[in-house]
C-alpha cells in the first residue's frame, strides 16, 4: 500500500476513531514515520512483511541510545497504535508488537516553585513593555487556574465565563471542562484586557484569542517556554523549570492547604485519579507530622 495514503488513514484514525489531540496526533505521525523510515526511507509502498519482532526490536535498539526513556516509551506506544490499526484495516493478521514491552520509568516528581519564587517570576517581569501586563496574565494565568500550555494558547474571550467565575478550557482530545478562576487572577486578565490587549491588531481569524503576539497572532506553545526562560534567568531562580511547573505548583499548593484530590483532578483534567497522584509528593517531615497528630497510637 502507498504510503502517504496509509498515513493519511492512520491520522484519521488517531483523530476520529482514538480522539487524541493535534498535539499528540502530529507526534505518533511522526514517532511512525521514523519507524517507516527505519526500514525504508524512500520506500513509497510498504511492505507489510518487513515487520516482523525482530526487525522492530533492530529499530528500538538502534534509538534507545539516542532518546531519553520516556521518549522511547512514547514511540513504542505509537508504533504498536500503528499496528492495531493496521490489524483494524485487515493489512496485517497479528500486532508484531505484542512480546515487546516499553521501557521501565522511574516516576520523576514535577519541579515546583513555591509562593514566593512564584512572586519572583512575576516580579522580573517589565512592566513598562508592550508585553509585560500580557506576560504577566500569561504567568498568572497558568499558576491561578493550573493549565497546561496547549491550553493557555487556546484560551479565547469568548471562554471567560467571569460572571460565573469559571473559564471554559479545551483540553487533550479536544474535550471541554469548566475551571474555577479566582477574584485576583480575574482581576488581573480583566486589567490586562482593558488597558493593555489591542484587539484592533488582531489578524483575521485571531480576533478572539486572549493572548496575542507582536503580529496579532495567538501565542505558540514555543514562545510561552521563551517567555518563562527569560523570566527565570531575571528572577535568579536556580530550578529546571517550565511552563508547566506553574501547573504542578497550582497542584502541589492546592493539595498542601487542604484540597481534596478529586477537585484537583477535575480541575487539571485528569481522566485518571492515578495521574493526579503524583502530587501527593509531600516532605517527610509533613507525613511524620501527619502521622503524630492523626495516629490513635500517638494519643
Amino acid at each position: 500500500m502507498k504510503r502517504k495514503i496509509l498515513l493519511n488513514d492512520f491520522e484519521l484514525y488517531l483523530k476520529l476513531e482514538k480522539k487524541l489531540s493535534k498535539n499528540s496526533v502530529e507526534s505518533y505521525l511522526n514517532d511512525v514515520n521514523k519507524f517507516l523510515n527505519f526500514f525504508d526511507e524512500f520506500a513509497e509502498i510498504i511492505d507489510f512483511k518487513l515487520f516482523t519482532p525482530d526487525l522492530i526490536k533492530d529499530f528500538i535498539y538502534q534509538i534507545s541510545d539516542s532518546i531519553a526513556p520516556a521518549t522511547q516509551a512514547r514511540l513504542i506506544s505509537g508504533i504498536r497504535l500503528f499496528f492495531n490499526f493496521l490489524i483494524i484495516e485487515n493489512h496485517i493478521e497479528q500486532n508484531p508488537m505484542e512480546l515487546i514491552e516499553s521501557p521501565k520509568l522511574k516516576r520523576k516528581l514535577p519541579d515546583v516553585l513555591d509562593i514566593e519564587e512564584i512572586d519572583r517570576l512575576i516580579a522580573a517581569i517589565d512592566l513598562s513593555k508592550p508585553e509585560g501586563e500580557r506576560n504577566k496574565a500569561i504567568i498568572e494565568t497558568l499558576y491561578g487556574c493550573g493549565l497546561r500550555v496547549s491550553e493557555l494558547v487556546e484560551l479565547k474571550l469568548s471562554d471567560l465565563f467571569f460572571d460565573e467565575g469559571f473559564i471554559r478550557i479545551t483540553g487533550k482530545g479536544d474535550k471541554q471542562r469548566f475551571v474555577p478562576i479566582n477574584d485576583y487572577t480575574k482581576k488581573i486578565i480583566e486589567n490586562f484586557i482593558k488597558y493593555s490587549r489591542k484587539p484592533e491588531e488582531a489578524k483575521p481569524g485571531h480576533e478572539d484569542y486572549l493572548f496575542l503576539n507582536r503580529r496579532g497572532r495567538k501565542l505558540t506553545r514555543n514562545m510561552i517556554f521563551i517567555i518563562i526562560k527569560k523570566l527565570l534567568k531575571q528572577s535568579g531562580i536556580q530550578k529546571n523549570i517550565s511552563p508547566h511547573s506553574l501547573r504542578h505548583s497550582f497542584a502541589t499548593h492546592l493539595l498542601e492547604n487542604g484540597a481534596d484530590l478529586r477537585s484537583i483532578q477535575l480541575m487539571l483534567g485528569h481522566e485518571s485519579i492515578t495521574t493526579t497522584e503524583i502530587y501527593l509528593h509531600i516532605d517527610r517531615k509533613k507525613l511524620h507530622e501527619t502521622l503524630e497528630k492523626y495516629h490513635p497510637r500517638n494519643h
